[in-house]
């Protein structure tokens, strides 16, 4: 193909186009009191190889991901699950649109889990709560998709994989970029060794779409949620609306802000070129710098990680929108031999000008992966074979973005010890990537809870 150094004019990203037109993401489940769940064995999938699904948390990523799920005419929706009754009728709005038989609601996802009629069940609650569901999902015989981070401590994400290990489940992370055609061949690339010695890895997100949040007082809860039960095993704070649905993601007791809403996606496509090890050192710097409101979370930051022989570094940016290489968002792995850069647009080679061993190329993006990733879970369903983004891989790559997160909250460059799970050489970066519940809930297979 003919050189082509400059990229492309990249249109304007908003995060609604990111996550392949899915509308902005959930908040949570249902609500009765307790932390036990009744362990009920779900049947296989039912008469015609029907799979029956129960939704737990219907905002904007629940009932995208309920909407591609039923794409698939094998798939029944038996439930939904929300803590805001207005989250259960657009969920409905989902299945009636889709021309599919009204499923019951209900407010606790413990009466999903008790349902024999139940095959799996899509968790895209706040990220506090996909640890909880997820482990007593596949405790009561459920296979599970769950969105992306695992959840908001490493140790919650170990406590997933081991009960899905333990009793055998098919959970699949939903970051749907791991079934993208061009991204999976962008990445075969690299592992070939076409590229070289891959010394330095990029990922980013510069967003300009973000808007500010303000500053608001507390309040009481908006009739029809049970707020209690959306803190779940968060910390007791009074009700702020800058605290609750889309913009939980900016507060440490529910998520990780930027790096782990956009890092997970990109760290994981970068991990996809990479070889399969964890990073030994992390650091990172940040700070809010652009958006004055109530946000803990950085506007702002830079993480570096050390692996074997490779350096990989995060950075977002909020209230910009061009980013590295022109591009508000994407991956780039820089070898001896040249460059690739990656975004949904799709990839290009960028050589080094002293080398003649590869031609310069380009090639289009594949549209939206939601649908395939879907599709591979529900295939693995069937099969019992273990999809693309399980946990075990699912939990490495939400791994690597909490790291980021602790260094940049403890203000030290961590070690990771990969075998124990521990950072040894700093006590409270260490605490981080334990668990915190609030009573009386309790997470099954926690080893510092």
């Amino acid at each position: 193909m003919a050189a082509m150094h400059q990229p492309a004019p990249e249109p304007r990203y908003s995060r609604r186009t990111f996550l392949g037109r899915s509308a902005r993401a959930a908040v949570a489940l249902g609500g009765l009191s307790g932390p036990l769940v009744r362990l009920a064995r779900a049947g296989e999938p039912g008469a015609n190889d029907k799979i029956r699904v129960g939704l737990i948390g219907a905002g904007g990523m629940g009932c995208g991901n309920l909407d591609c799920f039923l794409q698939n005419p094998e798939v029944e929706c038996a439930v939904i699950c929300d803590v805001d009754d207005a989250h259960l009728k657009n969920g409905l709005a989902v299945c009636a649109k889709r021309e599919r038989k009204q499923p019951d609601t209900v407010r606790d996802f413990r009466r999903v889990l008790d349902r024999r009629d139940v095959d799996a069940v899509i968790v895209a609650t706040p990220d506090h709560w996909h640890a909880l569901p997820t482990v007593l999902a596949c405790q009561a015989g459920k296979d599970v998709y769950v969105e992306k981070p695992l959840a908001t401590t490493i140790d919650e994400g170990r406590a997933m994989l081991t009960a899905a290990q333990k009793h055998g489940r098919v959970v699949q992370m939903g970051s749907q970029w791991k079934s993208c055609r061009h991204i999976i061949e962008a990445a075969e690339f690299v592992r070939s060794g076409k590229l070289g010695t891959v010394s330095l890895v990029r990922a980013w997100a510069w967003l300009d779409w973000q808007p500010t949040m303000g500053r608001v007082a507390d309040c009481a809860p908006p009739e029809g949620v049970d707020y209690d039960l959306w803190l779940g095993p968060a910390p007791k704070r009074p009700f702020n609306p800058n605290r609750f649905h889309y913009n939980f993601r900016w507060f440490w007791d529910y998520a990780g802000g930027l790096m782990t809403d956009w890092g997970v996606h990109l760290i994981n496509m970068a991990l996809m070129g990479m070889p399969s090890a964890p990073p030994r050192t992390v650091c990172s710097s940040g700070g809010t710098f652009v958006q004055n409101d109530m946000r803990e979370t950085p506007d702002s930051q830079l993480a570096v990680y050390e692996f074997p022989g490779c350096l990989l570094i995060w950075e977002h940016k909020s209230g910009m929108g061009v980013g590295l290489n022109g591009r508000s968002w994407g991956v780039s792995w820089s070898g001896t031999e040249g460059t690739i850069l990656l975004n949904d647009a799709g990839w290009e080679l960028v050589i080094e000008k002293r080398k003649a061993s590869l031609e310069p190329e380009r090639h289009p993006g594949s549209g939206d992966p939601r649908p395939a990733h879907v599709r591979n879970f529900l295939d693995c369903v069937k099969s019992r074979q273990q999809p693309v983004l399980n946990l075990e891989l699912g939990h490495h790559v939400s791994t690597v973005a909490h790291l980021g997160n602790i260094a940049f909250r403890s203000g030290h460059k961590i070690q990771w010890d990969p075998v124990g799970e521990r950072i040894p050489n700093h006590p409270d970066a260490d605490r981080l990537v334990g668990v915190r519940y609030r009573k009386p809930w309790r997470l099954p297979y926690a080893r510092r809870a």
